[in-house]
């Protein structure tokens, strides 16, 4: 069992993102309101907790969101689990589809630390069933 620690959502791609209360998420397309949002396999993205806290101990300055992700969870190593792992939040059920991403012109966390965790430890997601997240709740892997 884990634990939602923030949510985050942007109207712009490329940008970092901003931490809400709750976000909501429509099936098969994403959080409602987000850039990444769409009918395509990275509609949410999933950082762990513990990868941030890690990144933050080597002198980075980061918030909620700044990586560019949408759920940060505490309680997963979200890097090792395999394609196609379910999540249940509430009624939501979300899928993981990626593991990492390509990183194509390196972001401003990466100019300042010379490196960057979500290219390797951030997880991508599709909307199996809408809902609502909130910070706070319990995330669960359910198959």
């Amino acid at each position: 069992m884990g634990t939602v620690k923030a949510v985050c959502t942007s109207d712009i791609k490329g940008i970092q993102k901003t931490g809400t209360d709750s976000v909501t998420l429509e099936e098969d397309f994403g959080i409602t309101g987000d850039a990444h949002a769409g009918k395509w396999h990275r509609q949410v993205s999933l950082l762990g907790y513990e990868s941030i806290e890690d990144f933050k101990e080597k002198g980075a300055q980061v918030n909620d969101g700044s990586f560019g992700e949408n759920i940060i969870v505490e309680g997963f190593d979200l890097k090792t689990l395999p394609i196609g792992t379910r999540f249940a939040c509430n009624e939501v059920i979300l899928e993981l589809t990626q593991i990492g991403k390509e990183c194509h012109a390196h972001c401003a966390i990466y100019h300042e630390m010379g490196d960057c965790i979500m290219p390797r430890e951030g997880v991508f997601t599709k909307v199996v069933r809408g809902g609502t997240i909130a910070v706070g709740d319990t995330i669960d892997i359910v198959g």
